[in-house]
């Protein structure tokens, strides 16, 4: 089993995942948006229009390739069911309390039939330092193991920074459009990476705080 893990983890492009940043393993730097929705499609044919033409302008204003992922999961209506059940049991009017227990049980033969599905929407914006972090091991056989830490940070901490105006050109571009983005911390990273990973996971919820 460990040596099935160990083998899977080669095929993980992922080294780690530092303030929120994604480091690969070929030392290029990405940092994950969490972005909202605009439905379009309610919108007036105009208000589509420029919508479109706000998004062809944010596109052309960019000197770099952006990744949008689109994940669906089985929404978990669990701790809403919870919280109805909880209700109940404080319910002291009669009629309330069977209303309350036939909503509970609506909800949950809905739910067993039909898959309700949520959305996330992810923008995943790159940054590829000019120089790569690893040198094939020569570096790490002429330089001290402590100087090495402290050029590796400093690079770290550089293509941390080019990659945070990245993001705020990003963000500001998608604000125009109507679309509220938030950068993921590194707990919710690891959550997303761990279940794109782990598929069969896929319906266990992302509870992701947008501040």
């Amino acid at each position: 089993m460990a040596l099935n893990a160990r083998a899977s983890q080669q095929f993980v492009p992922i080294k780690e995942i530092q303030d929120g940043i994604v480091v690969l393993k070929d030392g290029g730097l990405r940092a994950v948006l969490m972005a909202s929705s605009v439905n379009i499609s309610l919108k007036s044919e105009d208000e589509q229009a420029a919508i479109i033409m706000q998004f062809q302008n944010f596109l052309n204003t960019l000197d770099f390739s952006l990744q949008i992922s689109v994940q669906s999961r089985k929404y978990d209506v669990s701790s809403y069911i919870a919280i109805l059940e909880e209700k109940l049991r404080d319910q002291t009017e009669p009629l309330l309390k069977i209303q309350t227990q036939e909503y509970i049980q609506f909800i949950q033969n809905f739910t067993d039939d039909v898959n309700i599905m949520k959305k996330h929407f992810f923008v995943v914006v790159p940054f590829n330092p000019s120089i790569a972090t690893n040198a094939g091991g020569l570096l790490d056989k002429i330089l001290p193991s402590s100087k090495l830490n402290i050029d590796k940070k400093a690079e770290f901490e550089a293509g941390k920074s080019q990659l945070e105006q990245r993001v705020a050109l990003v963000q500001q571009g998608m604000s125009r459009m109507g679309i509220k983005t938030v950068m993921l911390k590194t707990e919710e990273a690891v959550e997303l990476f761990y279940k794109v990973f782990n598929p069969a996971e896929s319906e266990a919820k992302i509870n992701f705080e947008q501040k």
